[in-house]
């Protein structure tokens, strides 16, 4: 049955409501998505009022809306499952307020991460947690996924500087979670709950987050290992030496070799940690203790970077997702692996994961956030190739499997949408999960937010 819009286009403004192919088509996919289901509808509300206008007559039809923004989700948590009305959130994108005396800025969910950087630049500030897809990302889906990036080893998380939120639930109702203090003993956690919902629970309309002051040292390089155990200790050991580190990042020999293809860059085809030192006074004496425990790992190189190498070096680091696709033209990734686990079992996860590449024979290139023991695996394989996806999707649950066992979880930043709810249940045990979907049918009991995420599909 063809969706009735008429409500819709009723409600909204010219050119807020399309049905047109193209549009349909391109909310159906996100970058971890190839292929999916079109929405019938695709709305573009610019204010608080018209998202509450559309859920409450969404509600009232039953018609499934699923948020969308920027399609750069790795899990199909922004494509629809059930069709119904693709609310797209990019025309939110203002800047409402900045109070750098406060340390703060409201921002609408549509708002880019280099929007942020430059307006908080502005006052000498920044927001630290912005992850490394932060270029093409908008606030309300880093808020969505509860993302995190490269420098979560020193700052936290982007949930650690989300102050307070403004949400449309599924009735048209809207709510404020939580304050514009910097804490709040005051009532149940709803800011926590909502972020990384991935829009189960409610449609984030506005975000107060926290500004730090820019740190007036920043020092970066990397460091070369004979192998990759070596690499993977030497990170653990500054972690739990208490190195105060802003970045350190792992990345094995496949994937400074696919990086080189990409770019152009010159990195040594050899296991390296990429490292970012940020201070305010006594950073060369921080980077001096980190060179000491890096050098009882057989070091073979450390070099600290001028500002244009460091700068190259990280482009090549945030160009490694992109530099993992277009490698081989005959194999493509079969899914994006992001577990993440304490980081005493980091170098051992590592280890498992090359050694069942191996096992499997099977291309997979590991990096990440090694900092707070999070791995991003990709496994390469054709296609066209059955034998190799059923290699490939046994090496993929078997590591998921295992960073689970040793108490990790199945997704450091991606979340869980369509592709890993099947690890749910793993992850938190049946009545964890019932409690979660009593939640969810609390605040949506017709089931009309997001359908079809992150719970599994035979819960």
């Amino acid at each position: 049955m063809t969706l009735d819009t008429t409500f819709l286009t009723e409600s909204l403004g010219d050119g807020q409501v399309t049905t047109g192919q193209d549009a349909l088509e391109e909310h159906a996919t996100d970058w971890g998505t190839a292929t999916g289901t079109e929405p019938e509808a695709v709305v573009y509300p610019t204010t608080t009022e018209e998202v509450a206008t559309v859920l409450e007559a969404a509600n009232e039809r039953g018609i499934p809306v699923t948020p969308y923004a920027a399609g750069t989700g790795l899990e199909g948590n922004a494509v629809p499952a059930e069709g119904g009305i693709s609310m797209d959130l990019t025309r939110m994108n203002e800047v409402l307020d900045v109070r750098p005396e406060d340390f703060q800025i409201d921002l609408q969910p549509g708002v880019m991460g280099p929007t942020i950087e430059e307006t908080a630049g502005e006052h000498g500030l920044f927001f630290p947690p912005l992850p490394s897809s932060g270029d093409i990302s908008t606030i309300g889906g880093m808020i969505a996924n509860a993302a995190s990036g490269m420098q979560t080893v020193k700052y936290g998380e982007v949930a650690d500087w989300v102050l307070e939120l403004e949400v449309v639930l599924a009735d048209g109702s809207v709510i404020t979670a939580g304050s514009k203090a910097v804490k709040t003993s005051s009532g149940y956690n709803l800011r926590d709950l909502l972020i990384g919902s991935e829009g189960t629970l409610g449609v984030v309309t506005r975000a107060t987050l926290e500004l730090a002051g820019r740190p007036e040292q920043i020092k970066g390089g990397r460091a070369l290992f004979p192998d990759l155990d070596h690499a993977a200790a030497a990170v653990t050991d500054a972690i739990q030496s208490g190195v105060d580190v802003a970045k350190i990042e792992l990345i094995d020999e496949e994937s400074a070799m696919m990086s080189n293809a990409y770019t152009g860059a010159d990195l040594p085809d050899s296991p390296m940690v990429f490292l970012e030192f940020h201070a305010n006074h006594g950073i060369d004496e921080e980077i001096e203790f980190c060179r000491s425990i890096l050098e009882t790992h057989d070091l073979i190189e450390f070099e600290i970077a001028d500002e244009e190498r460091m700068g190259d070096l990280w482009q090549a680091r945030k160009d490694l997702a992109f530099a993992v696709r277009s490698y081989d033209p005959d194999r493509q990734p079969l899914h994006p692996g992001d577990i993440t686990v304490p980081i005493s079992k980091y170098g051992d996860l590592v280890k498992e994961i090359k050694d069942l590449g191996e096992q499997y024979d099977l291309l997979t290139p590991c990096f990440g956030h090694a900092g707070d023991g999070n791995i991003h695996y990709t496994v390469l394989v054709d296609t066209d190739d059955e034998e190799q996806l059923r290699r490939g999707e046994q090496l993929y649950s078997e590591v998921v499997d295992r960073a689970i066992e040793v108490g990790g979880t199945a997704t450091g930043e991606h979340g869980i949408g369509q592709g890993k709810r099947k690890y749910l249940l793993d992850e938190h045990g049946s009545e964890t999960v019932a409690a979660m979907r009593s939640i969810k049918d609390a605040l949506d009991p017709n089931g009309i937010l997001n359908p079809g995420k992150i719970f599994p599909e035979t819960e």
